[in-house]
């Protein structure tokens, strides 16, 4: 499972004009489900989104998670996007391959699930929609961006 995470200001999703999902400051995250991930791979991807501390103290030192974003205990929100096309591989020529992305079926249960444990999770969760043609705007923090990549577990 592969994520970009992107520390914002603000970001929304807009679809055919419509405001899908929007959050003030926070985490935007990116998220791709590959052939053959797991929830587990969710549940650990999750756990890495919620702790890590990538948020400003007062000492302007990155020291607080979404969970707990300054001094205060503020909450940052998680807007969760679908975008398989993090599964690209351009090794080969000019046009990507998108064959490590989990097929959609495949991909679409693991995006709802893993929203589904983020809402369990967190108290402030936004998504955009599988599948959809989305435009995504975002004012970008820092700038801050993160890839995480959680790969399974190697069976011996």
């Amino acid at each position: 499972m592969i994520a970009v995470l992107q520390r914002v200001s603000e970001a929304r999703v807009v679809i055919n004009g419509l405001v899908a999902g929007e959050i003030g400051a926070g985490l935007l995250v990116l998220l791709c489900a590959e052939r053959g991930d797991t929830e587990a791979q969710g549940d650990k991807m999750l756990a890495r989104i919620l702790k890590l501390r990538i948020f400003s103290d007062s000492a302007g030192k990155m020291n607080h998670s979404v969970q707990a974003m300054d001094a205060q205990g503020t909450v940052g929100g998680l807007l969760v996007v679908s975008q398989f096309t993090l599964a690209a591989d351009a090794t080969g020529g000019n046009r990507p391959s998108f064959t490590a992305a989990a097929p959609p079926a495949e991909g679409r249960r693991l995006y709802d699930y893993f929203v589904a444990q983020a809402m369990q999770a967190h108290p402030l969760v936004q998504t955009g929609q599988f599948g959809a043609d989305m435009k995504v705007q975002l004012v970008n923090d820092g700038p801050v961006t993160i890839p995480l990549r959680i790969v399974p577990p190697v069976v011996v």
